[in-house]
């Protein structure tokens, strides 16, 4: 398509998504009101609404909801292209994907057979009264977790990945040495060294990095106070000021708290007290081995099962899928739909989920903004984590990155663990699934996410990745098995996240 005929599909699409909104009802709303005021003449009637709307503030809000539409939803394709091609274009890659889910679902039914119980029921009124009045401590109303397994391992994902292969290349044919070296062996086009140093050029040893102490910035202070999410979008690329992060995060994202987001939120609260799910007990389990064992997280614990399985029954979620690889399938309460986005294979047993909503604790106390928050995080960036895609932000392409800036920039170094049997994705994959969450320290992290959210792109992940194996280069090149590698590695809490990056990134001479 030609760009006015892409332009046209664009607008169309944001058009029909914003209708049925509740912006779009207040606008609607705001328009009539405004007809009582004295100074909206008739001559001159749609001039005069739209400059009143300006003024109110409503006009920003059009552009910060049209502005978080065109992130989320895919480019437009050709209009011939098959409704599958929206969701992912190459065909192996989809495949994959489909071939996954059978395989969580498979593992989900096998679990459901042999302890006796269904994907869901309806909870006892006993039950309802007792989790309601237990709702703020759930950690102590925990289910028996013995006889519940994870569905599966991150390593189980690693070997799914590793194991993809584009069935239209012809491997004699490829002449690039560097190919058959990595894990990962299907090509994507990830960006090299130039690209990557032009695409993160605000991260140069030049330009000040802000977030690093708690000061209010001025210009942090005139991007809050106009309220646009674009300038906070750019202004968060050189870090976030400690005090205000909250705000401009919740800018970014366009999540404003309003009464029907809390509405929302208690809606799915009474989801959950109402239906019991198998995939509660899944929950419970993710976080007790992952947030609850963190000395930064487990006070968060009461947070996370509240936010967590009210994200379970969220079937707004659903919408996101139609631009994701991944198809979630639906789970089923006598004869009716109670929740289908839970079933998604990477959502239902949350192995990767509770990590991502954990910092988010030391931002917001309010559940309902939390919740809305977190919903845009992972709709925008972290379901991207647990999906197969071609997507540059998608996590082939990410080890895939990840793998060739280590070729790039430590051949020695990349050759020597491939021939110790240590390769340097197996490590690393842990960290990028969940986006360093529980490695690095929150403070750290949290400087990462800046730049997650700055840049539109979960690139930095493979990029900090990597320039955590140069910065212990010199260790890694004594190991001699995976195991020590992995003892050299197995502690990033001290680390700097910023100053790894900006060396890493421009101070190394290729």
């Amino acid at each position: 398509m030609d760009e006015g005929a892409e332009l046209a599909v664009a607008v169309s699409q944001v058009v029909q998504r914003l209708r049925g909104t509740q912006l779009h009802s207040h606008l609607e709303r705001e328009a009539k009101e405004c007809l009582h005021q004295p100074e909206i003449r008739l001559e001159c009637l749609k001039e005069d609404v739209r400059n009143f709307l300006k003024k109110s503030g409503w006009e920003r809000k059009l552009q910060n909801a049209v502005y978080r539409e065109l992130h989320v939803l895919p480019p437009p394709g050709h209009p011939a292209a098959p409704p599958e091609h929206t969701k992912e274009p190459l065909a192996y890659m989809r495949k994959a994907q489909a071939c996954w889910e059978k395989r969580i679902l498979k593992s989900l039914n096998s679990m459901c057979t042999e302890l006796g119980v269904p994907l869901a029921r309806k909870r006892p009124l006993c039950e309802q009264k007792e989790l309601l009045l237990k709702w703020s401590e759930m950690g102590t109303n925990e289910p028996d977790l013995g006889r519940f397994r994870p569905v599966y391992a991150p390593k189980d994902f690693l070997e799914v990945l590793t194991s993809l292969r584009n069935p239209n290349l012809d491997s004699s044919t490829v002449t690039n040495y560097r190919s058959h070296l990595g894990l990962i062996q299907v090509s994507l086009n990830v960006k090299d060294v130039p690209e990557m140093r032009e695409f993160f050029s605000e991260l140069c040893l030049e330009m000040c990095q802000l977030g690093i102490d708690d000061h209010t910035s001025k210009v942090c202070v005139a991007v809050l106070s106009e309220q646009d999410s674009a300038a906070a979008q750019q202004y968060s690329r050189q870090g976030c000021p400690t005090g205000l992060r909250a705000h401009l995060w919740a800018l970014i994202l366009n999540c404003s708290n309003t009464p029907e987001d809390v509405l929302r939120y208690e809606q799915l609260k009474s989801g959950v007290i109402n239906h019991d799910l198998l995939v509660d007990n899944l929950i419970y389990k993710d976080v007790k081995l992952t947030a609850t064992n963190d000395d930064y997280y487990f006070v968060f614990e009461d947070y996370l099962y509240q936010i967590l399985l009210c994200f379970s029954r969220d079937t707004a979620v659903l919408e996101h899928f139609s631009c994701n690889s991944a198809t979630p399938p639906a789970s089923h309460a006598k004869g009716r739909t109670v929740c289908s986005s839970i079933s998604h294979p990477h959502a239902a047993h949350c192995l990767h989920v509770s990590p991502a909503v954990a910092p988010l604790c030391f931002l917001y106390n309010e559940p309902s903004q939390l919740y809305s928050v977190f919903k845009e995080m992972y709709v925008r960036y972290f379901f991207r984590l647990h999906s197969i895609s071609s997507s540059p932000s998608g996590v082939v392409s990410l080890c895939l990155q990840f793998e060739k800036l280590l070729q790039v920039h430590l051949p020695q170094l990349f050759y020597h663990l491939r021939e110790a049997e240590a390769q340097p994705l197996r490590i690393a994959f842990k960290w990028m699934v969940r986006a360093f969450s529980g490695y690095l320290a929150t403070d750290q992290l949290l400087l990462l996410w800046d730049r997650i959210l700055g840049y539109d792109s979960l690139e930095i992940l493979a990029v900090l990745a990597a320039a955590v194996f140069a910065f212990r280069a010199e260790n890694l090149m004594e190991v001699t098995s995976l195991a020590a590698a992995e003892a050299v590695l197995a502690d990033l809490s001290t680390l700097k996240v910023m100053p790894l990056l900006q060396i890493f990134m421009f101070a190394t001479v290729i």
